[in-house]
């Protein structure tokens, strides 16, 4: 007589809900240590890609996240339709992913200390970076300019979005310009680059940190390994756009894994502080003053007797 088990096996949606393949070691990990973990692999340390919720709870102080602009979205300027209309695709994605577009920026505090933080999430559209990532960065930007605070920037991207044209391209430029004006007034920025940062937002922003941080094994880099290798006709090292290859070689300075990057920015904090602002009063009438109105009214002199 064969024997009944008194359950049915648990259908394989069930099981994909509890544990997880991991890459790195091809074991499979529960679910709810995996988080518990950040989505790091208690096994091996593979780094799972991170939605921007996540990260941003994983960084900051309790409840002191004020997200600005979220209701920003997409246009569709261009009428762009590939396997279909891009604002479709807009609100496909919107609904997989719960979010408005690849990045959330706003104000939060690390260990007391308030900051300027802008996170983008792959989930959406793979990080591609159109006119609306390209805006919350550079209003991230300018908030901390006009404060005066820390702004912290974690990238995870494919590249520029397609699917706006120039008007992607377009935000390199706005975002550099950003974050120049920074730098110019002694304004801490600090980049946290997560697998991958490539394409369009490597080439910008990303890159441009006064600290380039970068987790375990990211890809990292501008084009892919084939392009860069048919660009340069040599058989480039392996490994030469992960986060370690580009340590050992300057372009990032420090490799630091999930669970430390809070630690590491509460540190790092502790040392960045913005420049004091420099003074744009007049200098008062006087001997310096009367010397740079003669050496002006020479300098009038001599282009008059040109003329």
């Amino acid at each position: 007589m064969p024997i009944r088990l008194p359950f049915r096996p648990r259908p394989e949606s069930s099981r994909s809900d509890l544990w997880t393949h991991c890459p790195g070691c091809g074991e499979m990990v529960y679910n709810k240590q995996l988080e518990k973990n950040q989505r790091v692999c208690p096994k091996c340390g593979h780094h799972f890609r991170l939605r921007v919720d996540a990260r941003l709870g994983s960084l900051l102080d309790g409840d002191t996240f004020d997200e600005h602009d979220a209701g920003l979205e997409s246009l569709d300027p261009l009428g762009f339709v590939d396997m279909k209309p891009y604002p479709e695709k807009i609100e496909e994605q919107k609904t997989k992913t719960g979010i408005r577009d690849a990045a959330v920026w706003g104000f939060g505090s690390i260990a007391g200390r308030r900051v300027a933080i802008c996170a983008m999430d792959f989930a959406f559209m793979g990080g591609s970076m159109g006119s609306v990532v390209g805006e919350k960065v550079t209003r991230a930007a300018e908030a901390a300019l006009a404060e005066r605070i820390p702004l912290i920037v974690i990238s995870t991207s494919g590249g520029a979005r397609m699917q706006e044209g120039t008007l992607a391209l377009m935000q390199l430029v706005k975002t550099c310009a950003a974050v120049e004006r920074l730098r110019q007034a002694g304004v801490p920025y600090v980049s946290v680059m997560s697998d991958p940062t490539t394409g369009g937002v490597f080439a910008s922003f990303a890159a441009l940190g006064d600290v380039n941080l970068a987790e375990p094994n990211a890809l990292i880099g501008f084009a892919g390994a084939r392009v860069a290798a048919g660009t340069t006709g040599d058989e480039l090292p392996e490994g030469f756009q992960r986060s370690e290859f580009l340590f050992r070689h300057g372009f990032v300075d420090q490799v630091v894994p999930r669970p430390e990057l809070r630690d590491t920015l509460i540190e790092l904090l502790r040392y960045l502080q913005a420049r004091p602002p420099r003074n744009t009063h007049h200098e008062p009438a006087g001997r310096n003053g009367r010397e740079r109105h003669d050496a002006f009214e020479a300098a009038a002199d001599v282009e008059s007797i040109r003329g």
